[in-house]
């Protein structure tokens, strides 16, 4: 068993940045252990045609080094996965990480051992390791979700899920394509599928609601702007509540005439982005605000839409806007346009089966050449619960989260001594553009080592209490919004049977969150225990 100052589970973000943490700044000797052939996390991962950032590219990136930021140019506004995983790379090689990285062993058992103070490691290889501190950069939407439809075993064609794409592609060209899912990935997907596809028949269960991108090829001026600007653009993406390049409108949506409402709603749309999630204040607090928009947006998409049944059916929203995570696209609603697309309600006719050929549905049955899984992921939990891991008195970190992830500040779990996560359950994560989350949550747990080392200490770990109490916070925080008017979403588990329906996310932003981990340090690490033996 080979023994490492710190283990890193994953290599995407987290693990890039937290490696070079720990290495560089720290000088411990740390190993990043990944699943994959090679880094990226996500982007090595979602390879489907259309796989793209919905932050802008800008703000899409690590922003500890200006040398980094100020070398590297994004061609777009909205980044491809293929140039996302070559900014990764360059990163890589820029800090010489790669060396120090072990890829194809997947992380299986991980259990703490109470006499070394160590925790024990095993990889689906056989590789065994050791080491004092062990920390998850497993991301949060990285287990697929492939849903439990009886037959799939059965289909002859081929099947695939978006969040394990084949790196050789999939050729669509005169194929019938059904495509299950208009979640992010389904709504980037399906314009796509349709250029070519003899046939494209998209499953919904449950309308998503989308915002143009209006991605576009940047300038040289832009490209300039933006690297004359490094330190503005760093301090704003870490003062927004998303960490994104848009602050939130100070004004209701019904303090404005409806003339003028319409006017900035119109503007939002046509810049795109998710910033029109920010154009008045109380989108996501006020149910009367937030049909204002719901109204706009239903009417934009009927306006686009020529075929008004289909238009009923994708804007037939149960749920109030942006209480799920927004979506952007480029060309989506216009899809449904083509004569070789067609739009299936599984909301009134339920998948029963499928079959050898197909897809069967309660009242029809379809025959397909390939189906694609647009059905999103185990999210923020699913990547964890996937480990073998114990914590101390034999517990199991499955026992302790089978009615809902318990964590302080989504950094560590109680009972697991020198385990933390990044962007964990309790945390801001999928909620903020995910990077500038990440950069937080690097930094707090790379001073956290810091601090251990210096001091000679052994362990750090919460507690139930701690744990318990930061619970109460995200769910008072939650329930101030109108994000419980949509508990059958991901961020609650709801799309995952038999999960616990918990809100999993801190939903209060990054400053907020920020100011609670610096006021924690300020206090000696309030809830958290270190011993030095």
């Amino acid at each position: 068993m080979v023994f490492y100052d710190a283990v890193i589970i994953g290599a995407g973000f987290s693990g890039i940045y937290q490696l070079h943490s720990l290495r560089d700044k720290l000088k411990l000797n740390t190993l990043v252990i990944e699943s994959g052939k090679d880094l990226g996390g996500t982007w090595y991962w979602n390879r489907y045609p259309g796989a793209r950032c919905d932050s802008e590219s800008h703000t899409y990136n690590f922003t500890f080094s200006k040398e980094i930021f100020e070398n590297w140019s994004w061609p777009e506004r909205y980044s491809k996965q293929d140039v996302i995983l070559e900014y990764l790379n360059y990163v890589v090689e820029k800090l010489s990480l790669k060396k120090d990285m072990l890829f194809d062993n997947k992380v299986i058992k991980a259990h703490f051992d109470e006499k070394s103070k160590l925790w024990n490691i095993k990889t689906d290889k056989d590789k065994t390791f050791s080491c004092k501190y062990l920390i998850s950069a497993v991301g949060c939407l990285s287990a697929a979700n492939i849903p439990k439809i009886n037959g799939l075993n059965k289909f002859k064609g081929n099947w695939y899920h978006t969040g394990k794409w084949p790196h050789t592609g999939v050729d669509f060209k005169n194929k019938r394509v059904a495509q299950i899912g208009v979640g992010s990935t389904g709504i980037q997907l399906a314009p796509e599928i349709a250029k070519s596809a003899k046939k494209l028949s998209i499953f919904q269960r449950s309308p998503n609601f989308s915002i143009p991108a209006r991605n576009e090829i940047v300038n040289d001026k832009y490209k300039k702007k933006i690297k004359d600007n490094y330190q503005e653009i760093r301090d704003l993406i870490k003062s927004t509540p998303t960490g994104h390049a848009f602050q939130f409108s100070s004004q209701s949506a019904l303090d404005v005439s409806n003339e003028d409402r319409k006017k900035i709603y119109e503007n939002g749309w046509q810049k795109g982005g998710l910033g029109f999630r920010g154009l008045f204040k109380d989108i996501t607090t006020n149910l009367d605000a937030n049909k204002t928009v719901v109204n706009f947006i239903k009417e934009k998409v009927e306006a686009t839409m020529q075929n008004k049944d289909y238009a009923k059916v994708v804007t037939d929203f149960n749920y109030p806007f942006a209480t799920r995570r927004p979506t952007l696209n480029t060309d989506y609603y216009e899809t449904f346009n083509k004569d070789n697309v067609e739009l299936i309600d599984i909301s009134k006719d339920l998948i029963k089966e499928i079959t050898k050929t197909g897809i069967s549905t309660l009242n029809n049955n379809y025959e397909f050449d390939i189906i694609v899984f647009a059905t999103g992921y185990d999210a923020i939990t699913g990547a964890l619960l996937s480990i073998d891991m114990v914590g101390k008195n034999n517990i199991k970190l499955s026992e302790l989260w089978k009615n809902g992830p318990l964590t302080y500040l989504g950094l560590q779990v109680p009972g697991f001594p020198n385990f933390f996560t990044i962007t964990g359950p309790g945390s801001p994560s999928v909620l903020t553009n995910v990077p500038m989350a990440i950069e937080q949550h690097v930094e707090f747990i790379t001073d956290c080592i810091s601090h251990m080392e210096k001091n000679n200490l052994k362990t750090i770990e919460t507690n139930d209490a701690s744990s318990l109490k930061w619970r109460a916070i995200i769910d008072k925080a939650v329930n101030e919004t109108l994000i419980p008017e949509s508990k059958s979403s991901w961020l609650y588990g709801g799309n995952i049977e038999g999960k616990a329906q918990v809100f999993m996310p801190y939903p209060s932003g990054l400053p907020k969150y920020k100011k609670f981990c610096e006021d924690i340090v300020l206090k000696n690490y309030e809830g958290f225990n270190f011993t030095d033996n």
